[in-house]
């Protein structure tokens, strides 16, 4: 199928949030679902853990408190389509009731890592692009009447190395054959899904893109692996955007692994367009290392060590963005694990980064706490230790245990992010 021009990111009529000359501020709650278990994994469901499915009437309440405008917020598919063709809808019903109650947009995030437990094989299944698109537009249909902007799948590429590359998540491949597989598979799910939303919308829609910054840099030895992994960030954006031909740095490599001229002529064909490209940053994390003498494939069993390049990373990465796709760039999460006073200062300076580069003239539209209150580090999967063990320091809010279950308490960083978040004049020449 050809992808229809508001498919492909043509818009309609009139100014959209992002158009506004704004930058308008977000929180996020973490919605990683990893439903399926095996010996020696546990099912991982943020909202289980963090009790959201319990307090999300309260916790978009928090989010409200905190001035936030924007919501980055994720359906449990595994949960809305317990088996094929037969969807549960009341407990999402309510939480779109709630959003329109508190004046809250949200932006779905549709696909979080998880797939439905009775879709075996999960991302690699033949039929998992065609299923992320009738769930996609199922979703569509039921809200789209109050909720027009649409994340189609968060960072791909992450999927992609946990499920592909480093074999930690379904369906448990390995290599570089694995990862673009993944890469391949994740595309197709990714262009049918925003294709099928916007023949439900039309020119309501927006198409918020999402995923990992990742930085790299090392020694002259690992200097070849280096600029592959520097295209691979944008891989599958690329390939969805249509952006990838033989002239693509990465072209001998995805051929090199089985992806086809009648494939990347698929995707060129079925392009999809981002009205805004978001970027996940954190500044502990996001610049990996390759050191002389040194070999790490990643991930979490074998870790890169990483630099702290703060502001200066972030502000690189926003502009390569909208460089690449010359579209709207935001910053979909960012903040760093560690102390309240930590926390206030990245907060600070990363907001502080972002009206420098909208001052530059950058067209930064969005800033994006993640996660509006504490949450639980992916690893407890693998763990047979309690989950308070595994407790990460990142919220606006603490998620503290009592007897009657986790507390959400409140930081000084709530204060702080309102007095950030108030309205501020447009800048000259973009409202």
């Amino acid at each position: 199928m050809t992808a229809s021009p508001r498919a492909s990111g043509d818009r309609g009529p009139g100014p959209r949030w992002f158009e506004d000359g704004a930058l308008h501020f977000g929180l996020g709650i973490e919605d990683t679902f990893v439903p399926q278990e095996r010996a020696g994994e546990r099912a991982l469901d943020e909202y289980a853990l963090t009790e959201h499915y319990e307090h999300w009437h309260a916790d978009l309440g928090l989010a409200r408190d905190a001035g936030a405008e924007l919501v980055r917020w994720g359906v449990p598919w595994y949960r809305l389509q317990p088996e094929p063709g037969r969807y549960a809808w009341s407990w999402l019903d309510g939480v779109i009731d709630r959003f329109v109650e508190l004046g809250l947009r949200p932006v779905l995030d549709l696909m979080h890592y998880g797939t439905p437990l009775w879709l075996d094989g999960q991302f690699a299944h033949r039929d998992y692009p065609a299923r992320v698109a009738d769930y996609s537009v199922a979703v569509a249909e039921r809200y789209g009447d109050r909720v027009t902007d649409y994340t189609p799948v968060n960072e791909p590429m992450i999927h992609a190395l946990f499920s592909g590359e480093y074999a930690y998540w379904p369906p448990y491949l390995s290599g570089p054959a694995g990862l673009v597989s993944m890469c391949a598979q994740l595309t197709r799910g990714f262009q049918r899904a925003q294709a099928g939303i916007a023949e439900v919308l039309g020119d309501a829609a927006t198409f918020v893109h999402v995923d990992a910054g990742m930085r790299f840099d090392g020694d002259a030895e690992h200097a070849a692996t280096i600029g592959r992994l520097r295209e691979q960030t944008w891989l599958v954006e690329d390939l969805a955007t249509g952006r990838v031909d033989d002239g693509h740095p990465l072209a001998a490599f995805l051929a090199e692994h089985g992806v086809s001229d009648a494939d990347l002529t698929a995707f060129r064909e079925n392009a999809v367009r981002p009205d805004v490209v978001g970027v996940n940053y954190y500044p502990r994390h996001s610049t990996e290392l390759l050191r002389a003498g040194e070999s790490h494939s990643g991930g979490f069993a074998d870790p890169r060590p990483t630099r702290d390049d703060g502001t200066a990373g972030l502000a690189e990465l926003l502009r390569e963005a909208a460089a690449r796709y010359g579209a709207p760039v935001a910053l979909t999460e960012t903040c760093v694990t560690g102390t309240v006073d930590e926390r206030l200062a990245w907060l600070d300076a990363s907001v502080a980064a972002l009206r420098d580069l909208r001052a530059e003239g950058l067209d930064v539209v969005a800033y994006t706490w993640w996660p509006l209150f504490d949450m639980y580090e992916w690893t407890w999967r693998t763990s047979t230790a309690p989950r308070v063990d595994h407790l990460l320091p990142m919220g606006l809010y603490a998620l503290e245990e009592r007897a009657h279950g986790l507390a959400r308490t409140r930081t000084p960083l709530v204060g702080r992010f309102r007095h950030h978040a108030r309205p501020a004049p447009a800048i000259e020449g973009r409202a």
